[in-house]
C-alpha cells in the first residue's frame, strides 16, 4: 500500500475525506482546490478518493530576496539562500503594481482549445523520520484529464507514480547514511502514527472516476461544471462576488474550523489561477482580485522546487495548536503563468512542530496544463 492509501485507510469514519489542517490536506489529499468533490447526505461536499499526490518541497530550494506588502515595500527577513540569489537586486514594486503587471501578461496568453484539460504536476512533502529524526522529502507525479463535454458517460481520468522519498538535506543525508541508508524510511504522521516510504520510485498508477452529478468537474468553494468555469466574469470585482458566495466563515475543509474572508478568498483563487480550465482574462481578473486582499504580500526571486524562478503572492495562516504557515502562488511574473502552489513554515506548531521557519514543507509544481485531444 502506498502512502496516500495508507493515509485515506487511517482516517477516522466521521472525518470522510476531509481534513482539518493545511499541512495535515496537503499530504492526506491532491491537488489542492482540484477536483470536484462529491456529496454526503447531510454534510458539505468532499473530493473524490481517487486524487492524486502528496504535496511538500524542501526548504532549501526557496529562496525570497524582497518582499513586499498589499500596500507598499516592506522588507523581511528571507529564508537561507544561494549567494547568488541574495544578491540580486532589490525591487521597490508594490505587491499591488506586481500583481497587477502580472495580471496583464496572464489575460494577453492565448487561450486553446480541445476535449479535456489537461494537468501534470510534481508534489512534494517533508516528513521526519521516526528513527534518527531527520527530514525527508517524498515526492510524486500527478497527471489529469477533464473532459469538456459532460454526462453520465464522461470520466476524470488520473495517472499518478511516486517518485521516491529522498532525505531533505546534505545534513539529513548524512544522518540518513549513519543509520544505514535504509531504502524503506518510516516517518511520523498524525494520527497514524506512522507509515513507510520508499527511496525507490514506484510503478505507476491509472484510475478514473465518473464526474459528480454527472457535470461537476472541479471544486472553486463548491463544486462547479465546466460550463460554470467558463462563464466565470473577467471583472475583478464581480469575481470576487461570485467566489465569496460559496464563503460561509470557515476552512475549505472542515466547516469545524474559523477561517477569515481574506485567507479563504485567496486559497480558492490560487486552485483557480494554478490549473483550471478557466480563460485567459477570468485569470488576469483573479491576480487583480488579489491586489486588494489584505494581509496580502509579493515576493520576487523565489525558486520553486522544480528549480524554476519566479514571483510569489502569499497570505499567513493560522494552523492548528497555534501555528502560522504561509500559504502562496509562485509564478512567471512576464506570463502570469502560475509555477507552484506553497506552504512556508512561519512559526511551527503542532503537525509542523521541528520543521525550522522558511521550510517548504509541502508543494505543488505545476509541470504543464492545457486542453488536449487525446488522453495517454
Amino acid at each position: 500500500m502506498n502512502p496516500m492509501d495508507e493515509l485515506k485507510a487511517a482516517r477516522p469514519a466521521h472525518l470522510g475525506d476531509r481534513s482539518v489542517d493545511p499541512h495535515t490536506r496537503a499530504t492526506e489529499l491532491s491537488r489542492a482546490m482540484a477536483g470536484a468533490r462529491q456529496p454526503r447526505r447531510g454534510r458539505r461536499a468532499v473530493r473524490p478518493a481517487w486524487g492524486l499526490g502528496l504535496a511538500g518541497a524542501l526548504a532549501a530550494a526557496t529562496a525570497a530576496v524582497v518582499v513586499v506588502s498589499a500596500n507598499g515595500p516592506a522588507p523581511a527577513p528571507a529564508p537561507s539562500a544561494p549567494a547568488s540569489v541574495a544578491s540580486a537586486p532589490k525591487v521597490t514594486l508594490s505587491a499591488r503594481d506586481v500583481l497587477l503587471a502580472a495580471a496583464g501578461n496572464a489575460a494577453r496568453q492565448e487561450d486553446g482549445s480541445g476535449a479535456y484539460w489537461h494537468s501534470v504536476s510534481v508534489s512534494r512533502s517533508v516528513f521526519t523520520a521516526a528513527e534518527g529524526g531527520y527530514q525527508v522529502v517524498d515526492q510524486q507525479r500527478s497527471e489529469s484529464w477533464t473532459p469538456r463535454a459532460t454526462g453520465a458517460d464522461q470520466q476524470q481520468w488520473s495517472r499518478s507514480r511516486s517518485l521516491g522519498a529522498r532525505p531533505a538535506t546534505e545534513e539529513d543525508r548524512q544522518a540518513w547514511e549513519r543509520a544505514g541508508s535504509p531504502a524503506e524510511i518510516e516517518v511520523k504522521v498524525a494520527r497514524k502514527g506512522a507509515i513507510v516510504l520508499n527511496t525507490s520510485p514506484g510503478k505507476a498508477q491509472s484510475g478514473h472516476s465518473p464526474l459528480v452529478d454527472g457535470d461537476k468537474v472541479f471544486w472553486l468553494g463548491r463544486n462547479v461544471t465546466m460550463k460554470d468555469l467558463l462563464a466565470l466574469p473577467d471583472d475583478p470585482d464581480e469575481l470576487k462576488r461570485w467566489l465569496l458566495a460559496s464563503y460561509e466563515g470557515h476552512d475549505t475543509e472542515s466547516s469545524s474550523v474559523p477561517m477569515a474572508r481574506g485567507p479563504w478568498l485567496f486559497r480558492v483563487s490560487v486552485g483557480l489561477i494554478m490549473d483550471m480550465p478557466v480563460t485567459p482574462e477570468v485569470r488576469g481578473a483573479a491576480f487583480r482580485m488579489l491586489a486588494d486582499v489584505d494581509g496580502v504580500q509579493v515576493a520576487q526571486n523565489v525558486t520553486d522546487a522544480e528549480g524554476r524562478q519566479g514571483t510569489a503572492v502569499s497570505i499567513e495562516e493560522p494552523t492548528q495548536g497555534g501555528g502560522v504557515t504561509e500559504h502562496r502562488l509562485v509564478f512567471d511574473e512576464s506570463t502570469g503563468r502560475a509555477l507552484a502552489s506553497e506552504n512556508v513554515v512561519v512559526k511551527a506548531r503542532g503537525l509542523q512542530a521541528g520543521l525550522a521557519p522558511g521550510t517548504v514543507s509541502n508543494s505543488t509544481a505545476l509541470i504543464e496544463a492545457g486542453w488536449t485531444d487525446t488522453r495517454s
